[in-house]
């Protein structure tokens, strides 16, 4: 009787199988747990944020300077701002 043996294992292939679908799997879960951390907003705890730390020596008045120079506040809120921050000095 010809056939595949006693049954005790299963070969190369098998292994070579096997070993190619874990690392399908985790492949996977890699990609998965790479395209959340790309796509979800950063836990508030975890020291993200979206706002870009400021170098060192410049004042609030300075970044507020440059915040209406870029046009992210209205003249408004530059004079409100500035106001704010000369008198709490």
């Amino acid at each position: 009787m010809m056939g595949y043996g006693a049954g005790l294992g299963f070969g190369l292939g098998g292994w070579l199988g096997m070993l190619g679908m874990v690392l399908l799997v985790v492949g996977v879960i890699v990609l998965i747990v790479w395209l959340v951390g790309r796509v979800a907003p950063p836990a508030a705890g975890s020291g993200g944020s979206s706002v870009a730390p400021r170098p060192a020596g410049q004042d609030a008045l300075e970044v507020l300077r440059l915040r209406f120079a870029r046009g992210e506040i209205t003249r408004e809120e530059y004079l409100a701002a500035k106001q704010t921050l000369e008198t709490d000095r």
